[in-house]
């Protein structure tokens, strides 16, 4: 009986000093590392040109220091004799702890990658608190994953609770189903940029150009001068016409000449339209063509693009070329055709 009892007390300092000695040892390699070997390793990153070994050294800084102290803890626990309760309570209090500092680093992760890719750029105020917004979302989902990781460690039967959040959200879904569609849209808009503010869209029957995007509505000032305003979810269910795009403007148009006019002069008029066209700055001539025999005129039609996006550009340039076109049909004495009728009496 002495024996057994001095082979327990054996094992029991013989466990006691390997968790201390493990603890101890794990401990201080943490805070050598944390206080000589990080901050070396922060002013190499300082001199260094790539971001991502700052953004990696943010990261680990981001540890508590008293996660140190708890994982030493944990790893000289492993060679301490203990029974399975105890075991079972500093399992649960270690991955409570893993999760905590998994969360917490990627939230940091989180917040890095919304300021470098979006919040940094120049963006409107609401812009700005859509995209805080999904970082706030994208940060509770993961403390409601981790929560979740957390319970089914500790044993806990997680699905009826996972399917009661399931229709939790479905019912808070379909009662925000409008804010919450002309939320999404917004964020649709956003990241696709179908349109940007200034620019001048056609939506439906409304048109104008574009003043504001919000959360919710995005608002156009229309050319009469009035303001439109359209939901978000609107916009992105209709066909858009964005003309900010455009890099050339198609500019097609029909010339009626009387018939009395002859063959030789149809041959020659779309020559001098053409050159008419060419000798345009802004102007890329197309075609031009004698099409059809209407019933009050010879019809023929001239198709050029104009080298801007500029709505008085094009008018600007349009009547000048009317007007050229106008004053070469004087000069070669072609008349321009109009509705008449000819009424023919037989005896």
């Amino acid at each position: 009986m002495f024996y057994s009892l001095m082979v327990s007390l054996t094992n029991f300092f013989r466990s006691i000093s390997t968790f201390l000695l493990v603890f101890l040892g794990s401990f201080l390699f943490f805070r050598i590392f944390r206080f000589y070997f990080l901050k070396r390793l922060t002013k190499i990153a300082d001199k260094s040109r790539v971001k991502f070994d700052d953004f990696v050294i943010k990261l680990i800084k981001a540890i508590k220091p008293f996660s140190y102290f708890l994982f030493s803890l944990y790893l000289g626990f492993q060679f301490l004799e203990t029974s399975p309760l105890v075991q079972r309570i500093a399992n649960a209090v270690f991955v409570l702890w893993l999760v905590i500092q998994l969360i917490l680093l990627l939230q940091v992760l989180i917040d890095r990658l919304l300021k470098k890719y979006f919040l940094s750029q120049k963006k409107e105020e609401e812009s700005k608190m859509a995209i805080q917004l999904i970082g706030q979302i994208l940060k509770a989902v993961l403390w409601i994953v981790g929560l979740l990781l957390v319970l089914s460690n500790l044993g806990v039967n997680i699905t009826s609770l996972v399917a009661g959040l399931g229709i939790g959200g479905v019912a808070v879904a379909l009662a925000l189903q409008n804010i919450l569609g002309d939320l999404f849209s917004s964020f649709s808009i956003y990241f696709d940029k179908p349109f940007q503010v200034g620019d001048y869209i056609v939506v439906g029957q409304q048109s104008g150009i574009v003043q504001k995007i919000g959360l919710k509505t995005t608002r156009l000032m229309a050319l009469q001068g009035e303001q439109i305003v359209i939901s978000n979810r609107e916009l992105t269910s209709s066909r858009i016409q964005n003309f900010r795009k455009m890099e050339e403007r198609r500019v097609a148009f029909s010339l009626g000449l009387v018939y009395g006019t002859t063959s030789d002069q149809l041959k020659k008029i779309p020559l001098f339209i053409e050159e008419i066209i060419k000798r345009q700055e802004m102007a890329r001539f197309d075609r031009a063509h004698f099409v059809s025999f209407d019933d009050s005129a010879l019809s023929l039609e001239v198709v050029y693009y104009v080298l801007s996006q500029d709505y008085n550009v094009y008018r600007d340039l349009h009547q000048k070329i009317l007007l050229a076109i106008k004053d070469k049909f004087a000069q070669e004495k072609i008349e321009m055709a109009y509705p008449t009728q000819t009424l023919y009496l037989q005896k």
